[in-house]
């Protein structure tokens, strides 16, 4: 993949992962669109690198999804590649019942509808343009899940399930399908089960895991992993079995 001179649109992208691919695919030379939920975050990032087009938006929202759609394609009609990024993560205990589960933001539609249906809107649009390609950020915890994370790994292993069937589907039209599989990173996400924790910190940078990403983008790897989930793209099912039992087992 040719990692400069592209049009690049990130969802999610005012923060962590998000916001180290925009500065990444800024410095090689791209044009770059970022949307969030929180306006202050994007001014914050566009502040930081004017050349930032920003966009207030919330993917999980139909209405948004295609507000984005009509906004991109009307001021960026050279977009050809699309950063499905934006996600949330929760712990819910389903010991408790349903409660938990039912009073936060959904992870099904942030994380995985979402991608998808932008997804869906987009393709007719990258259709044709040089260097299209559908770049989706799941996670490790697609491979070997999280107990306390249950739905946050549900909604991960199935973007890995379609970031693999739609790599199979749009090859015939040119677009090619990434999928970047992060280990632990630090970032903002789920500050509430950081928090139980102990304030967890992952010793990974996103600009740390974002360098290697962009090596992979070049070099066509369609699976790009890091440390730990190099490996669990590769790994036998006993394999993976044996790290679900190491990761659960104060569960």
């Amino acid at each position: 993949m040719e990692i400069s001179g592209n049009t690049v649109f990130i969802t999610g992208g005012a923060t962590g992962i998000g916001y180290a691919m925009a500065e990444s695919f800024l410095e090689a030379g791209n044009e770059v669109i970022i949307c969030g939920r929180r306006e202050e975050r994007l001014f914050e990032a566009q502040k930081k690198h004017p050349e930032f087009h920003i966009k207030v938006g919330n993917v999980a929202e139909e209405t948004d999804r295609r507000t984005l759609v009509e906004w991109i394609s009307t001021n960026f009609s050279n977009l050809n590649i699309l950063v499905n990024n934006a996600g949330v993560q929760r712990d819910i205990d389903f010991t408790k019942g349903i409660a938990e589960y039912l009073a936060g933001e959904s992870e099904i539609k942030i994380n995985l509808e979402a991608p998808i249906v932008l997804s869906g809107l987009f393709i007719p649009y990258l259709t044709g343009k040089k260097e299209a390609a559908i770049i989706n950020v799941s996670s490790g915890l697609g491979f070997v899940p999280a107990a306390r994370m249950p739905i946050y790994s549900a909604t991960k292993a199935g973007m890995h399930a379609f970031s693999m069937a739609l790599r199979h589907q749009l090859i015939k039209l040119g677009i090619k399908v990434f999928e970047v599989v992060p280990p632990a990173v630090d970032t903002e996400l789920n500050p509430e089960g950081r928090a139980k924790r102990g304030n967890y910190k992952a010793n990974l940078t996103p600009e740390e895991f974002v360098a290697s990403v962009m090596k992979g983008l070049k070099n066509d790897v369609f699976e790009i992993g890091y440390g730990m989930t190099e490996g669990l793209i590769k790994a036998s099912r006993a394999e993976l079995d044996k790290s679900f039992q190491q990761m659960n087992s104060r569960w």
